[in-house]
């Protein structure tokens, strides 16, 4: 019912048997990372290694390792803090939706405090890993950060809270190479809207299973305002962009065959998820949104990383 607050099974628990030992911090830790789902950083982090390996080529030809490990821990650390915002902030909302009610801030399997303490931890090793790598990455920090804020907040206030994630994780890729040039270019932005627009795409899909939910609730977004045939139409629009993009940024940075075999594979990846799912069939939904879309980011990933090798990139 609207206005009655969702009663957690911490909560519940309590009221029946009395105060209950507080979760270790191993137990504590482990929520947090289903909290975050923290394997699911594949989506973003492939990318970032294409522009910053991209960068090192163009720059003296070699692979700088310390440079590589500190743009993981930038990028697991800025991911793992916007996802325990996005759960925080939404938690009243995941309550009110069956699909998400099992949430761990919804059962009270994790306290919002620790969720709090995990968030801040993860925006301090994201800042530090920017002040290892140059004072432009650490002077631009804040700005990635906003994005990562303000898009759990997107879904209260516009239809088109996608374009807001969409924003959040262009931003991958062009720190990438801000890290290891410490200059601006153009050609990480190219890669950066396709990352962007490529996610906010399957947002949209992914967006169409909670549609009866965000419909009761008052959630905005495309597939609640516009219905799910105009969301995935408008997926699909996204995954032809991304698709041209890619095609820029290949020849932007002067790319061999390896780059365009595997953009070919993307493009049949793109062609295959929209394939699977219909406007009235999601049971493959979450084969489109987790399994292609992972496949997607490693596979373009791994024909970039042979395409640099083959003209020349030196480990």
């Amino acid at each position: 019912m609207e206005g009655v607050r969702p009663v957690s099974a911490e909560s519940a628990t309590r009221d029946l048997f009395g105060p209950q030992p507080s979760p270790s911090p191993d137990s504590r830790v482990k929520a947090f990372l289903r909290l975050v789902m923290i394997e699911h950083s594949v989506f973003a982090l492939p990318f970032a290694y294409i522009a910053a390996l991209t960068a090192m080529f163009r720059d003296d030809g070699s692979v700088h390792w310390g440079e590589l490990l500190l743009i993981t821990v930038a990028m697991v650390g800025l991911r793992t803090f916007a996802m325990a915002c996005n759960r925080i902030i939404d938690r009243e909302i995941d309550a009110r939706n069956p699909r998400t009610a099992n949430r761990e801030l919804v059962t009270g399997a994790l306290s919002v405090r620790s969720a709090w303490t995990g968030a801040l931890i993860a925006v301090a090793v994201f800042l530090g890993a920017a002040a290892l790598l140059n004072p432009l990455c650490l002077a631009l920090a804040p700005v990635a950060v906003v994005p990562m804020v303000v898009y759990p907040y997107g879904k209260r206030f516009t239809n088109f809270p996608h374009a807001i994630l969409g924003v959040a994780q262009a931003m991958g890729p062009i720190g990438a190479w801000l890290a290891v040039t410490g200059s601006w270019a153009w050609q990480p932005v190219v890669l950066g809207l396709a990352v962007g627009v490529w996610i906010g795409g399957f947002d949209l899909i992914f967006g169409c299973q909670d549609v009866a939910a965000d419909r009761a609730h008052g959630v905005k977004s495309v597939p609640a305002r516009f219905g799910i045939p105009a969301a995935l139409h408008g997926a699909r629009f996204c995954h032809a962009v991304t698709t041209a993009l890619l095609v820029w940024y290949g020849a932007a940075t002067h790319a061999g065959g390896f780059w365009w075999a595997g953009l070919a594979v993307v493009a049949g990846a793109f062609l295959y998820e929209h394939s699977i799912v219909r406007p009235h069939d999601l049971s493959r939904l979450n084969r489109a949104f987790f399994t292609v879309n992972g496949v997607i980011g490693i596979t373009l990933f791994v024909f970039a990383l042979l395409d640099l090798l083959a003209r020349g990139l030196g480990t």
